[in-house]
C-alpha cells in the first residue's frame, strides 16, 4: 500500500502518475525515476519497489526531495546531469520519467533509459510535445475547455521553481523516434497535453 504524501497536490504530470504506478512489474527490485523534482512520484514508487532513487539536477529540487524523505530509508537522492551521471548499466527494474525528455537530447535520453533497464524490465516516459499538424492543433482545440475545467476543479498546483522549457520536437517526431529507439513500444496521445511511451526491454 502506498504511504500518504506529507504535501499532496495535483496537476497534469500528477494526473499521469496512476498509470505509471500501474506498469511498475511485480517484484520490482530498483526503480528510477529521472528528473524526479520534488520527489513525489519517488515517493510513491516505495510502494511499488524495494529500492527508488530519484535524479534531478535542480539543486533545489533534490534539497526539497530529500527533505521529504528522511524517514524512507529505501529512497535515495541524485543531484545531477542524467546523461553524465554515474548509474549502474541494467541496474533498474523499472525507470520512469516525467515531462523530463524535452529538456535532453531525446535519442540520448532514451537510449540511456534503455541501457539502465535490466532485460524483462519496463520504461514509462511522459512528455511533451507540440503541435505540428492541422489534426493535432484541431485535437488541442477541442480538448482545452477539458484541461482548463479539470485544472480549475482539481486546484492545479505544484512546487515553485521546477524548471520549465518549451518542447522542440512534434507528436510525430516522438512517435517516430520512439519506434526506432525501443522496438515494440507503445504510443499514446492523452487528453492533458501528454503523450507517454511504455515499453518493455526484451529478456526474462
Amino acid at each position: 500500500m502506498d504511504e500518504p504524501d506529507p504535501k499532496p497536490y495535483w496537476n497534469t504530470n500528477v494526473a499521469r502518475h496512476p498509470g505509471i504506478l500501474r506498469a511498475v512489474p511485480e517484484g520490482c527490485g530498483d526503480a528510477l525515476d529521472v528528473g524526479c523534482g520534488d520527489g513525489l512520484l519517488a515517493r510513491k514508487l516505495t510502494g511499488r519497489a524495494q529500492r527508488v532513487t530519484g535524479i534531478d539536477r535542480s539543486p533545489e529540487m533534490i534539497a526539497r526531495a530529500r527533505e521529504h524523505a528522511v524517514d524512507r530509508p529505501q529512497l535515495d537522492f541524485v543531484e545531477g546531469d542524467f546523461l553524465a551521471a554515474e548509474l549502474p548499466a541494467a541496474g533498474y527494474d523499472f525507470i520512469c520519467s516525467v515531462t523530463t525528455v524535452h529538456h535532453m537530447d531525446f535519442d540520448e535520453a532514451l537510449l540511456r533509459m534503455r541501457e539502465l533497464l535490466r532485460p524483462g524490465g519496463v520504461l514509462v516516459v511522459v512528455g511533451l510535445a507540440r503541435e505540428t499538424s492541422p489534426g493535432e492543433w484541431a485535437a488541442l482545440i477541442a480538448a482545452a475547455p477539458v484541461v482548463r475545467i479539470t485544472k480549475v476543479l482539481r486546484r492545479a498546483g505544484g512546487p515553485e521553481g521546477m524548471p520549465v522549457a518549451d518542447p522542440e520536437m512534434g507528436y510525430g517526431q516522438v512517435r517516430a523516434a520512439a519506434r526506432r529507439l525501443l522496438p515494440g513500444v507503445r504510443y499514446r496521445r492523452h487528453v492533458l497535453r501528454r503523450y507517454s511511451l511504455t515499453w518493455r526491454k526484451p529478456g526474462p
